[in-house]
């Protein structure tokens, strides 16, 4: 597999505080890799990092094979969650000043600009301040400014933060274009229901140290709990018992024929064991196993972590 940007054992420490404690991920090219953890886990100080407005006290990032030099700057694109924009510049010209600053001509900072306020439908704010423009048009602005040179790896923390949900799932699709084309992308946010729907790998930190990471599934995976749904018609009262002395079941609920649990098995039972057993009981209508949703994971992640490091 090829990484855009490994980071190796990175270590930051501010005075007597960890902000972040030996800390090791790769970040395949043209992946979406989410960095997920509660405030102040370290997150901010990573970002930091990569966009060199800080260094490791140990430690290196590499970016395309290389460590970060100076010209590594015009490679990366930084939306942060606190935007930067300056209120009483117009947008158009405002995108590109920014556009010129990451090293493009005059002429092509201005296309640019053009392609993407018509592309998301701007153009009438071109002559606008920032400070005329409401919080979901200054991030439109603020999502333009960030990607207009075409870096090699963007990275957007809370990049829905103030958008309606029609401007967030515009935002969305954009993101998973830029993806489709080969940008890689770190994406920081606390909303997992967007890790699932986006993100093909997450790293989750907390406490300065990395918990876990993984593919979406992997991780998912990961914190299986054993537990299945499960509906059968014509099952008699006395197999239904014979399960609940063999196995854990809750939420039964009997319609007619249809009898509908949910059943707890020791991760190390194979599931077709399990089906197996019950086909001899009835006709299966749903066997399906409950995976945890992301929201899940990191609170399970976060809640084992604190407790591992209290001890």
């Amino acid at each position: 597999m090829d990484y855009l940007l490994q980071a190796e054992n990175l270590t930051r420490r501010y005075k007597d505080k960890v902000a972040l404690n030996n800390f090791s991920i790769n970040i395949p090219q043209g992946s979406i890799y989410g960095l997920l953890g509660p405030n102040g886990a370290g997150k901010t100080t990573f970002i930091r990092i990569v966009n060199q407005i800080t260094a490791p006290d140990e430690g290196r990032i590499l970016l395309n094979g290389e460590p970060l030099t100076k010209k590594s700057i015009a490679q990366v694109g930084y939306m942060p969650e606190e935007r930067g924009l300056y209120k009483n510049m117009k947008v158009g010209e405002q995108a590109i000043y920014f556009a010129r600053l990451k090293g493009m001509s005059s002429a092509e900072a201005r296309k640019r600009t053009q392609y993407w306020f018509e592309k998301l439908d701007m153009m009438s704010w071109w002559d606008k301040k920032l400070s005329e423009l409401s919080k979901g048009m200054g991030q439109k602005v603020q999502f333009v400014v960030t990607v207009i040179h075409e870096p090699s790896l963007l990275i957007f923390d809370e990049p829905f933060s103030g958008f309606d949900p029609v401007n967030a799932q515009l935002i969305a699709n954009e993101i998973l274009e830029l993806r489709e084309k080969g940008t890689t992308i770190i994406f920081s946010t606390h909303r997992m229901e967007s890790v699932e729907e986006m993100c093909d790998h997450v790293a989750l930190i907390n406490q300065s140290n990395k918990v876990l990471d993984g593919t979406i599934e992997e991780v998912r995976n990961q914190f299986k709990s054993g537990e299945f749904n499960i509906g059968i018609h014509q099952i008699s009262s006395e197999d239904l018992v014979l399960l609940g002395n063999k196995y854990q079941i809750k939420n039964v609920d009997v319609k007619g024929e249809l009898t509908s649990f949910n059943l707890l098995i020791d991760k190390t039972i194979p599931s077709n064991i399990l089906l197996k057993e019950l086909i001899e009981m009835g006709q299966i209508n749903q066997f399906k196993e409950i995976i945890p949703s992301m929201n899940d994971v990191f609170l399970q992640a976060v809640k084992q972590s604190n407790l591992a490091q209290n001890k």
